[in-house]
């Protein structure tokens, strides 16, 4: 700032000329009219408002003038900041009101709408696939049959004649159930007619069952006999998850034990099944095949319900269902092997029986063409919906 001088005439300051003044107001008006949003704004006000903007630099240079000529230059710096500072706040004003006129619009909710109508998403394929495959069986005037999902070795292995040194039994298989070995040593399961030896040191003889056999067992031992039953359900394998494996997958099975059954009547309820899920026309085989729980036992096939066998014609277009093939391999059965029903209490020279036992992803799969894993057990909402609601 400059030193006081008694004879230093206010017109020589050139900053605070009425004309300098007048200029820089206008400037700042200007400036501030000009902003379109707070953040201009907020630049103008450091530009005219701030320490080192021209009004202040003016105001500074007020105490350098003689005392008669302070107050005339006072009042012109005064009134032009003052214009200013009027001049932002009402500008601040104006951006604040439509800041939140645009909020408001953008952000609108309509409050008369339907507060029910929220996408209820749809049932998961596996699911319906499960149910349908077992309300095939239940017209044919099968009962459903439920189990636990963790069972006793006995269930899962023992009574369905699987011996001891079984793969299966190996944890590179199976989930087994921790637990202590009883005061006597022996591996305690809390099942009577239980081996006692599950093979798995310091196992309790629990398992994740891996099919739903162990339903089976129970249904023979707590039900009358005829026994015509379907079980549906997850099972559990220890496997890699992969586009065509998973740990955790679904098995149907159905199990018939009276007198005289036979393997034609598994003939004709693996056709009806096969007419009730794809449709009329289509044939089955049998190949012979190897399960400890059945004797004789197959591999069961049906024609490919896309192409009906054409694709392995030679000049025919290849088949994505059955690679051509013309059969598609549906699963496992055979007639119950007489083990099976001595374990349960059921004479084998009176009874006999059948079961069979299918993948219900591996169903849904060549039925609907889904080729990865990974899609049934993500819960992605846009590989569900597409099957829709059925009930």
């Amino acid at each position: 700032m400059s030193a006081s001088n008694q004879s230093y005439d206010p017109v020589e300051v050139s900053i605070l000329k009425p004309d300098e003044v007048d200029r820089m107001r206008a400037q700042a008006l200007q400036a501030i009219a000009a902003a379109a949003n707070l953040e201009e704004l907020k630049r103008a006000r450091l530009d005219h408002m701030a320490d080192r903007s021209p009004l202040a630099l003016a105001n500074r240079e007020i105490g350098a003038l003689p005392p008669a000529a302070r107050a005339d230059a006072g009042k012109r710096v005064g009134a032009a900041r003052k214009a200013v500072a009027q001049a932002l706040q009402d500008r601040q004003a104006e951006l604040e009101e439509e800041r939140d006129r645009n909020a408001l619009a953008q952000e609108a909710v309509d409050v008369t709408l339907p507060w029910d109508r929220a996408p209820r998403g749809a049932r998961h394929p596996v699911t319906t696939m499960q149910e349908r495959m077992t309300d095939v069986f239940v017209s044919m005037g099968f009962e459903v049959a439920e189990g636990p999902e963790v069972d006793a070795e006995w269930f899962n292995f023992d009574a369905l004649n699987i011996p001891l040194d079984h793969p299966a039994r190996s944890m590179q298989d199976t989930f087994w159930i921790a637990g202590q070995d009883g005061p006597d040593g022996s591996n305690q399961s809390g099942q009577s007619g239980q081996s006692g030896q599950s093979g798995q040191s310091g196992q309790s003889g629990m398992v994740l069952r891996t099919h739903t056999s162990p339903v089976q067992i129970r249904a023979l031992l707590s039900r009358p006999l005829p026994v015509y039953v379907v079980s549906a359900g997850r099972t559990f394998r220890s496997d890699e998850f992969d586009a065509t494996h998973s740990p955790v997958f679904h098995q149907m099975e159905g199990l018939a034990v009276d007198e005289g059954i036979t393997m034609a009547d598994l003939r004709g309820a693996i056709e009806a099944f096969v007419r009730g899920m794809f449709g009329e026309g289509l044939r089955t085989r049998f190949r012979p095949s190897y399960f400890p729980f059945t004797e004789p036992s197959a591999e069961v096939d049906m024609e490919c319900f896309a192409c009906r066998g054409a694709s392995t014609d030679t000049g025919g277009r290849s088949c994505r269902t059955c690679d051509s093939a013309g059969w598609i391999e549906l699963g496992g059965c055979g007639m119950v092997n007489p083990r099976v029903l001595v374990a349960c209490g059921i004479d084998p020279d009176r009874y006999s029986g059948w079961a069979f036992g299918l993948g219900v992803e591996r169903t849904l799969m060549f039925r609907h063409g889904v080729a990865d894993m990974h899609d049934m057990v993500e819960g992605d909402v846009r590989f569900t919906l597409p099957f829709g609601m059925e009930i």
